[in-house]
């Protein structure tokens, strides 16, 4: 049966969301969430990066990125799946916690059950890519490595 998950205060699996409070380091940083993370690497090496890092929360920093006075990286439609993975490896690395939540979903698939993101959600029908259980999944592959 496949486990939904979408909001950080839903008991167990709120930790899968990328504004769950987890955070950790990646590139000789701090990062708060891994929300942090990914929208900063859309900028690397500029202002905006260090900018979006310190966000004060994972919504503002999710807003921050999507502002399109910021120069987003050329290659970003290509590279993001991966920044993605990166920041969750190293999420769940970090957490032991988390990390047995995550290995205790056993095989089953995993949906981020975003009403309005149809890439790394399922979307309002379920039509979405999914993308963010996908790699959910990634993980929990390489976890047990």
């Amino acid at each position: 049966m496949p486990i939904k998950f979408y909001q950080v205060k839903e008991v167990p699996y709120g930790c899968f969301s990328n504004f769950s409070p987890h955070g950790f380091e990646l590139d000789g940083k701090w990062w708060a969430t891994s929300e942090h993370y990914f929208q900063a690497q859309k900028f690397p090496g500029t202002p905006h990066e260090e900018e979006l890092r310190l966000a004060k929360t994972g919504i503002a920093v999710a807003q921050m990125g999507r502002e399109r006075h910021r120069p987003l990286r050329p290659d970003w439609e290509s590279v993001k799946d991966a920044v993605m993975l990166r920041a969750l490896l190293a999420k769940f690395g970090a957490h032991k916690d988390i990390q047995a939540i995550l290995l205790a979903t056993g095989d089953e698939e995993l949906i981020e059950d975003a009403p309005t993101d149809y890439y790394w959600g399922c979307g309002k029908d379920g039509s979405g890519k999914n993308m963010l259980g996908q790699l959910l999944v990634q993980v929990r592959t390489a976890l047990r490595g």
